[in-house]
């Protein structure tokens, strides 16, 4: 069972995880939107599973990216509209569907990866190097 606070006062907003994990997250979204101006960070993120893991089904790469089918299937529909992405069969399963970088995705995804490295550190620039290793080796434990 729950314990509830005595007095009300005692539930203090700004002292809550997930509302200044919120906060924090917001921040890191406008930070990267300043930096990686051509690329979402669902996008961004979704070239970087592809960059490291090379061609994978749509289903695979919404679990690599920790997006449901329908966010990661329009992110995919949006990077191949504009040439990113190519979708071809998968040569062990024709029922399934592999999902790439095509040449212009990965020169994209290199030209913006040294912006998005700029954006992590503008997010953690309030920290101290120290800080932001434990901080980022705790959030990492929370996922």
């Amino acid at each position: 069972m729950t314990e509830t606070p005595d007095d009300d006062r005692d539930y203090q907003l700004s002292d809550q995880v997930g509302y200044n994990l919120r906060r924090a997250n917001q921040r890191h979204v406008a930070i990267f939107a300043a930096h990686v101006q051509e690329f979402t960070p669902t996008q961004f993120a979704t070239l970087a599973r592809l960059h490291e893991h090379g061609a994978v089904s749509q289903n695979r790469l919404g679990r690599l990216t920790a997006m449901d089918s329908a966010t990661i299937k329009g992110v995919v529909e949006r990077l191949g509209a504009r040439g990113l992405v190519a979708l071809r069969p998968d040569p062990g399963d024709q029922r399934k569907r592999l999902v790439e970088l095509t040449p212009e995705g990965r020169r994209a995804f290199d030209a913006a990866l040294p912006r998005a490295l700029a954006a992590r550190q503008d997010t953690i620039a309030p920290l101290s190097p120290e800080e932001a290793a434990i901080f980022e080796a705790l959030l990492s434990r929370l996922v």
